[in-house]
């Protein structure tokens, strides 16, 4: 089979973008009033949740210094409802691959799966609470706001301080409850469970991150507890108008690097590759992409595979590399079975790539659209096959950056990923 050339290309988002990110978070810090807030001894939470943020332990670390300066003693909690196989360990090795370690956040991270009963939403579902934030003063949730993975809430409450304050407070205990109503649970029931610890738990106050198309800390704003519900609906307004998107949305094979759960919850983002795959909900009209490859999983992931379902074919690496009983707890615990379904799993690269072409039903290999990411959250750089180019040629934010060039496998047949270093 004959394989069509692929060029390299650079879109450019909008966006602003926060450079001195310790001086911001203390800025937000004294904007909020955290002095009036805080005396000297108190015992200070922090959730640290599972994502990939950009910036994450910079953040903690300019929190737990801020409180630190008044007197009190910042904790570390891991919020991060079945993530990490749903073990303490697991969630604690999750944080240090994101950079958040005691020795560089300075701070103590104090993990469990314990929780308490704190209140019942008006629909009666229970709410609970981790015991080492029960034990502390206060409370302050930070977490990204973004668009989530599952579902599109006419709320506009999807993935954020009220998610972190319902699953990720409320650790697997909450998650199984949550999920166990499906799409409903997550997008409708969840927002009560957050309001019910904002009412419950001494809130200082959320920290609201928004990030551009680029990965990049666009906003850190300290929210107070009252208004957490209203700005995060205003934040994620914000936060979808930067989102990334693939360079065009006609696509016959999409490649895709690396899975993994630093770069989406669900391994690869559905709002960029437009597949939902849960039970009973209606799949994006668009991008349309005949199939998926799935090449490798990210370290950061620990073997969470999560969202190899959402994908066509894989690689044997990829498959050697999956951990089931992390993978199993997280699908499980959402319900949302068919995003852990293997997929068929070719030797690498290029034979899964051969499979894709042939089965693309009267389009001729050298004539396919194909586009080959490095991942859902990276999109500044892509490779599109030669076809594409008059098409991309027209788009304002594409830039064209090398000429059409022969795909290169290594000796195992698999694309280099430092292709992608600039």
């Amino acid at each position: 089979m004959e394989l069509p050339k692929l060029v390299k290309i650079k879109q450019t988002f909008t966006g602003p973008v926060i450079e001195d990110i310790e001086a911001e978070v203390f800025r937000q810090m004294e904007r909020i009033g955290l002095a009036d807030k805080v005396k000297p001894g108190m015992k200070i939470a922090i959730t640290a949740g599972s994502r990939g943020i950009a910036n994450i332990a910079l953040m903690i670390r300019s929190i737990a210094r801020a409180l630190r300066d008044l007197g009190a003693e910042p904790r570390i909690i891991p919020a991060m409802g079945s993530h990490g196989g749903a073990t303490a360990e697991g969630q604690v090795e999750i944080l240090h691959s994101l950079g958040v370690t005691e020795e560089f956040c300075e701070a103590p991270i104090l993990s469990c799966m314990d929780v308490t009963q704190i209140g019942t939403t008006p629909s009666g579902m229970p709410v609970h609470a981790d015991n080492h934030i029960l034990a502390s003063d206060g409370l302050i949730l930070l977490g990204r706001i973004k668009m989530h993975t599952d579902f599109k809430s006419a709320q506009w409450i999807e993935s954020g301080l009220l998610k972190m304050a319902a699953i990720g407070v409320g650790k697997h205990k909450q998650a199984l409850l949550l999920h166990s109503y499906g799409i409903h649970g997550i997008r409708d029931i969840m927002p009560e469970v957050g309001q019910v610890v904002l009412d419950q738990l001494n809130v200082l106050f959320g920290v609201g991150i928004v990030e551009n198309a680029f990965d990049q800390t666009a906003i850190i704003e300290a929210v107070p507890t009252e208004n957490i519900p209203a700005r995060e609906r205003e934040l994620l307004r914000i936060s979808k108008s930067f989102m990334p998107s693939l360079p065009v949305e006609d696509i016959d094979v999409l490649v895709v690097d690396e899975i993994g759960k630093s770069y989406s919850g669900t391994g690869m983002d559905t709002n960029i590759i437009g597949r939902i795959r849960i039970l009973g909900e209606q799949e994006p009209s668009s991008p349309r992409i005949k199939y998926i490859i799935a090449s490798d999983l990210g370290e950061a992931s620990h073997g969470n595979a999560l969202g190899i379902g959402l994908a066509d074919l894989t690689t044997r690496r990829l498959f050697h590399k999956i951990d089931l009983q992390a993978m199993n707890e997280n699908v499980i615990t959402s319900s949302f079975l068919h995003r852990a379904m293997i997929p068929i799993v070719m030797d690498n690269d290029r034979e899964a790539l051969r499979v894709a072409l042939r089965s693309t039903w009267g389009v001729e290999p050298k004539q396919a659209r194909i586009v080959r990411i490095p991942n859902t959250l990276h999109l500044k750089y892509a490779y599109v096959s030669e076809v594409l180019l008059p098409e991309v040629a027209k788009l304002p934010h594409i830039e064209i950056v090398g000429e059409p060039e022969e795909m290169a496998f290594d000796a195992a047949g698999y694309f280099a990923k430092s292709d992608f270093d600039h």
